[in-house]
């Protein structure tokens, strides 16, 4: 039986599922610096994500994360996040069977600092001389940087919303 929660914060539907886990597949998505040398073989160079893909009910799940899901058949989990063309993309869990919670916290920092790290640029755009001549070069940085700037607040509003949902 799966149901499902929907929030009512952002625009973006982020709602939760829950349910038994059934057909659990997990793969792994391996990326490879193209400038890291041959003979190193640090991980360093590697960006790994896991990726799990499995049935709550009638509903497709998947979910990426950078460490592995703590999940297994027949696990009663809660999973929050939105639909995709494809699957409902889970932003984070929790496995009442297991007793575990999951969530790409880091990602929350990284869209936090870029966020503030492309504001600041575009102030610093808006404070230019060029900008104050009309020069449309710096007007179309200032509006990139800004609607950058948006996407990772908003983009960290709908995990932090998805991981509240969980809690709630």
């Amino acid at each position: 039986m799966s149901t499902i929660k929907p929030s009512s914060f952002l625009i973006s539907s982020v709602s939760t599922i829950s349910g038994t886990v059934s057909n659990l597949n997990n793969g792994l998505l391996e990326y490879v610096n193209p400038e890291k040398p041959t003979r190193d073989h640090s991980s360093v160079y590697y960006q790994r994500f896991y990726i799990s893909s499995f049935n709550l009910g009638d509903q497709a799940i998947q979910a990426k994360f950078s460490t592995p899901m703590k999940i297994g058949d027949g696990d009663s989990v809660t999973v929050s996040g939105y639909r995709s063309n494809t699957a409902f993309q889970v932003l984070a869990y929790r496995n009442q069977t297991q007793e575990v919670t999951g969530a790409e916290n880091w990602v929350i920092l990284v869209l936090v600092l870029g966020a503030l790290l492309f504001l600041a640029v575009a102030i610093g755009l808006l404070n230019s001389e060029l900008v104050s001549e009309g020069a449309p070069i710096p007007k179309l940085f200032l509006s990139g940087f800004v609607l950058v700037a948006i996407y990772m607040a908003y983009r960290t509003l709908l995990i932090r919303e998805a991981i509240g949902l969980l809690e709630s």
